[in-house]
C-alpha cells in the first residue's frame, strides 16, 4: 500500500515538474516538496507491505526451488537452461525494493518512536530475505545494497557474511521481542501479536542457518533451549485469503490453477506415485483429480491430443531404473521431471493441487471438473518453518552419529506432518468426508514407515526413506528441499531428467538479468554448477544427484 502512495506522488510529482518546470524558481531545494517522504509514512502501512509482499517472494521463489527436487513439476530437459536470467527479475525486485527497501525505511521511524515489535519482525523478515537469497543464488549485494543513489553499483558480500548479518539480526530481533514496545502493530499477519512465537520463529530459522552451515554445536544449544517451534500450532507460515478481486489475496497456486479453463501447472508423477503407492494419508489432500483415469493406464487408450506422450517408449534409463514414465493409474495425471512438451486441452483433466497447502479441493474420488472458488477458495497457506522440519533436521544430525537413531526423529516427523495436512479438513461441506484417513490408516501408514527403515538393506536406504518423507513434508516450501537435496544428496533414487544427460544438477541459479545487466559489480555467472558457501558435497556430476 505504502509503496503505491509514493508511486503515485512521483508520477504526480513528476508530472507537475514537466508542467511547471519553466516557472521554478525555488532551484535551490534538493528535496522534491511534493514526495511523500518515510518521516511522513505510518509504520503500520510499512509493516502491512513488508510482510505481504514476503509471502509473496517466498512462495514464488519457494515454487522454483520445488521444481529442482520433484516435489513441483520442471519442465526443461537441460538444468544449464531450465531458468532464464530473467525469470528472476521479478523475485530480485520484491525482495529488496519491496521488502528490504521497506524494511530499511520503516527501521527509520520505529527505531525513533521506540515501536520495537514492528523493528522485530522487520529484522527477522530481513533475516530471513537475504540467506534465501543466499541460498538461491550465493553471494549477494547486501552491505551497500540500499544506498540508492550513493551507490548505484552495490558489491557482492560473501554467502558466510550474509548469514553472519543475519544471525546478528536474529539476536537483535530477539532482543526487541522482549523489550516492552508501547506500540503493537496493527497487524500481525503470522502470529497475531504473539511475541513469544515470533521468538520460537527466530531460534528456528537460526535452526536453519546452522543446519546449512554445519554448525551442529549450535543447532543442539538451540534444541537444548527449547525455544523453538515444536509444534505445528506454532508453525511460521502465512495464511492467504479468499477474495478474487482488487486485490486478489488468494492463494498464487490457487488463482493460477482453479479457473474456468482449468489447471496451469502440472503436478509431479514421481510425488504422486511415490504417495499413492505407500497409501500415503496425505495423497487425497495434496492433488485433487479431475479425471478418474489416464490415458495409457487402466487399460484406457493412449491418446495423442491429450497426452503424447502415451504414445511413445519410456526413455531407456527410466526403463533401467524403473522409473514410471508418462502414466499413473487411479487418475494420477501429471508429468515427470523435464517433460518440456507443449500444451495440450488438458487444463479440465489433468490433476491440480488440492486442499493443501493452497485451499482447493480435496479429492473426494467425485471427478469433477475444477472451477472459480471451489474448495477453501485459496485460503491456504505458504508453509516456511515448521515444527516437521525441525524434526527431520534433527534426524539428519542423529544420523550424523548412527543413521539407526534418525528412526525417532523421522517417525515423529511424519506424524507432524500428516496431522497438520488433514487439520485442513475438505475445506468444502458438499464433499464426502468419508475419504478423510481414518487414525488406523494414519497409524498403519507410520508403522509401514518404521517397518520400511527397519528392513532397509543398509544406511543408504534407510537415508532414502528420510530424504522422501521430508520432500513430501515440504509440499508447498521448496526452499528447504532444495537446501536438503544439495546438502545431503538424498533421495539417491529419485526419478530422474527425461533427459538422459540434462548436464551437472543446478547448485545455485544464475543472477537475475536486471541484475548482472545494470550492476558492474556483479559478473553473471557461466554455469549453474557454482555452489554456495555452505554447500561443500561434491561438485557435480559426481554429486548422487547429477541428473
Amino acid at each position: 500500500m505504502m509503496k503505491k502512495i509514493i508511486k503515485y506522488v512521483v508520477v504526480l510529482t513528476l508530472s507537475g515538474v514537466l508542467f511547471n518546470s519553466c516557472e521554478t524558481t525555488e532551484l535551490g531545494l534538493t528535496d522534491d516538496p511534493n514526495a511523500l517522504t518515510p518521516a511522513q509514512a505510518d509504520p503500520d502501512f510499512y509493516l502491512n507491505a513488508i510482510q505481504v509482499d514476503f509471502a509473496k517472494f517466498t512462495e514464488r521463489v519457494g515454487e522454483t526451488m520445488a521444481e529442482t527436487v520433484r516435489t513441483e513439476n520442471l519442465n526443461n530437459r537441460n538444468y544449464q537452461q531450465a531458468y532464464s536470467p530473467t525469470s528472476f527479475d521479478t523475485a530480485w525486485e520484491e525482495a529488496y525494493q519491496e521488502v528490504l527497501q521497506n524494511i530499511q525505511d520503516m527501521t527509520v521511524l520505529t527505531t525513533e518512536s521506540g515501536f520495537d515489535n514492528h523493528t522485530a519482525i522487520g529484522q527477522f523478515i530481513e533475516a530471513y530475505t537475504i540467506t534465501e537469497l543466499v541460498d538461491m543464488f550465493g553471494d549477494i549485494p547486501y552491505s551497500e545494497a540500499l544506498l540508492a543513489a550513493d551507490n548505484l553499483n552495490p558489491a557482492l558480500d560473501s554467502g558466510a557474511d550474509v548469514y553472519a548479518a543475519a544471525l546478528t539480526l536474529l539476536d537483535n530481533a530477539i532482543a526487541n521481542f522482549n523489550a516492552e514496545s508501547p506500540v503493537d502493530p496493527a497487524y500481525d499477519f503470522f502470529y497475531g501479536g504473539d511475541y513469544d512465537k515470533w521468538i520460537m520463529a527466530c531460534n528456528t530459522l537460526k535452526l536453519r542457518l546452522y543446519k546449512n552451515m554445519g554448525n551442529t554445536s549450535a543447532f543442539n544449544s538451540i534444541i537444548s533451549s527449547g525455544n523453538y517451534i515444536q509444534d505445528s500450532a506454532d508453525d511460521f507460515q502465512f495464511t492467504w485469503g479468499t477474495n478474487a478481486v482488487q486485490p486478489d489475496v488468494r492463494h498464487p497456486d490457487y488463482a493460477d490453477n482453479y479457473t474456468a479453463t482449468g489447471g496451469s501447472d502440472y503436478q509431479s508423477i514421481w510425488l504422486m506415485n511415490l504417495m499413492d503407492t505407500t497409501s500415503d494419508p496425505r495423497l487425497r489432500y495434496f492433488f485433487y483429480r479431475q479425471s478418474a483415469t489416464v490415458p495409457g493406464s487402466d487399460g484406457v487408450a493412449p491418446n495423442e491430443e491429450t497426452l503424447d506422450c502415451s504414445l511413445q517408449t519410456p526413455p531407456a534409463h527410466y526403463v533401467s531404473g524403473g522409473y514410471v514414465f508418462c502414466t499413473l493409474p487411479n487418475g494420477y495425471w501429471g508429468r515427470n521431471h523435464g517433460n518440456d512438451a507443449g500444451i495440450p486441452p488438458d487444463g479440465l483433466l489433468r490433476t491440480v493441487q488440492g486442499v493443501y497447502p493452497i485451499a482447493g479441493l480435496f479429492d473426494d474420488s467425485s471427478f469433477g471438473e475444477i472451477g472459480l472458488g471451489a474448495g477453501g477458495g485459496g485460503n491456504g497457506v505458504t508453509p516456511l518453518l515448521l515444527a516437521s522440519t525441525v524434526e527431520f533436521w534433527r534426524a539428519e544430525v542423529a544420523a550424523t552419529s548412527s543413521v539407526a537413531s534418525a528412526k525417532p526423529f523421522l517417525l515423529s516427523a511424519v506424524e507432524m506432518s500428516i496431522s497438520k495436512v488433514i487439520s485442513f479438513g475438505t475445506k468444502d461441506p458438499d464433499y464426502d468426508d468419508s475419504f478423510e484417513p481414518t487414525d488406523a490408516e494414519i497409524a498403519a501408514f507410520v508403522t509401514s514407515i518404521d517397518d520400511a527403515f527397519e528392513a532397509a538393506a543398509d544406511d543408504e536406504a534407510k537415508l532414502n526413506i528420510w530424504g522422501e518423507q521430508f520432500l513430501i513434508s515440504l509440499k508447498g516450501n521448496g526452499h528447504d528441499g532444495f537446501n536438503m537435496y544439495r546438502r545431503t544428496g538424498y533421495p539417491t533414487d529419485i526419478e530422474p531428467n527425461l533427459e538422459p544427460d540434462p548436464g551437472a544438477f543446478i547448485r545455485s541459479f544464475l543472477y537475475p538479468a536486471t541484475a548482472a545487466n545494470t550492476n558492474s559489480s556483479i559478473a553473471q555467472k557461466s554455469t549453474v554448477t557454482e555452489q554456495v558457501f555452505w554447500d561443500t558435497n561434491p561438485a557435480s556430476p559426481a554429486f548422487p544427484i547429477g541428473n
